[in-house]
């Protein structure tokens, strides 16, 4: 069986949420700007340099598919996907808060969500052990019945109940380390003890939603959702300690079937919506991370789905990270930004910070003694 699979479809590159500055509605002193920031070029130069390192000819190529909307409705409501066809079928405009899309929005996005279902096909198949989607639009924000955040469709989401649905699988674990909450994951699943959605974040990134550690699910599901907000300012430190004192021992305890991180380098220092201190040492070590619980409870089976990071510079560099250790295969590429790595005074884990985790892992653990 192959390492490590890859799939992306060029029409993903074509998904075109318009002009940025409309989201401001524009007028007075707000200068129109034609380039929306959830465009191409980060991803494209992402697969270009996977294309040019050689680390793309080494995972498995996995065909690209459309999800089917018998596949779209096992979480969205019909409305939902009425409403996309409907704005796309107009020539395009704003689905929800933050979520435009022109006349093929609609086309793009079913593709996008079909390349995440093809990797939980590849991995559940037998074909490779871990799988990386990469597509556009992101997925994470979309809720049932709206989408938000340029995101259309719950990517990420709607993998975790393919595994579920087609494959009978009876756990499924998210970890979302995109710097914004994934609150498309929480809706989906808030009254589910199936799927753990754990999301760790900059606290109040996106302000159109919350994603405070009080969220915890409700009904059967409550304690299935883990919120970690981090202050900005966070580095490998903190990032590290939420792992090792949330993230990872929650795993333990779910022991999930298969695991699927909606991966955002928006937590990356250079990233324009994010405010925190990432690099690819981090991004790197995340992975692992969670390729190490793959292999302990579900026979390596682990699937990533390419979410936000809009540094078009040093995004591909820390993809670049994530795919070599997925892939478990080095390039001849050096970061450029490694070596100033230990150097960021931010890296470290502050006191607070500290603390800060150290609450939230004690919050957890009194949940998952009540509810698991």
């Amino acid at each position: 069986m192959t390492g490590a699979g890859f799939v992306t479809d060029e029409l993903c590159f074509w998904h075109d949420p318009g002009n940025y500055a409309l989201m401001l509605k524009p007028g007075g002193f707000i200068e129109p700007y034609n380039r929306h920031i959830e465009n191409p070029d980060p991803k494209r130069r992402l697969l270009n340099l996977l294309g040019v390192s050689g680390l793309r000819d080494r995972m498995l190529a996995i065909p690209s598919r459309d999800a089917t909307e018998a596949e779209l409705l096992r979480l969205h409501t019909p409305a939902h996907l009425a409403h996309v066809q409907a704005v796309a079928a107009g020539g395009g405009g704003e689905l929800g808060i933050g979520a435009p899309i022109s006349a093929n929005g609609w086309q793009t996005a079913r593709r996008s969500a079909g390349c995440a279902l093809a990797a939980v096909d590849a991995v559940m198949s037998g074909q490779v052990a871990r799988a990386y989607a990469l597509t556009r639009p992101p997925g994470h924000h979309a809720e049932p019945e709206r989408s938000m955040g340029f995101c259309v469709f719950a990517n990420a989401a709607l993998a975790a109940e393919h595994a579920i649905a087609q494959y009978g699988l009876r756990r499924v674990a998210i970890v979302d380390w995109d710097v914004h909450y994934g609150n498309g994951s929480y809706k989906c699943f808030e009254s589910r003890a199936d799927v753990l959605a754990i999301s760790i974040h900059q606290q109040a990134g996106y302000l159109f939603v919350s994603g405070e550690a009080d969220e915890v699910g409700e009904g059967a599901g409550r304690g299935f959702s883990l919120n970690l907000p981090l202050p900005p300012g966070c580095g490998d430190g903190a990032y590290r300690e939420a792992f090792e004192r949330v993230v990872l021992p929650a795993l333990d305890a779910f022991r999930p079937e298969l695991i699927i991180v909606p991966c955002g380098y928006d937590a990356g220092r250079f990233d324009p919506l994010g405010r925190m201190l990432l690099d690819g040492v981090t991004f790197r070590w995340m992975t692992r991370a969670v390729m190490d619980m793959a292999e302990r409870h579900a026979q390596g089976r682990l699937v990533f789905t390419h979410e936000g990071g809009y540094c078009p510079v040093s995004g591909p560099f820390f993809g670049l990270a994530v795919l070599e250790e997925l892939a478990q295969s080095q390039t001849e590429v050096v970061c450029p930004f490694t070596a100033q790595h230990a150097k960021i005074p931010g890296q470290a884990l502050a006191d607070h910070q500290r603390d800060l985790v150290g609450a939230l892992a004690n919050h957890f653990n009194e949940l998952r003694q009540r509810h698991w």
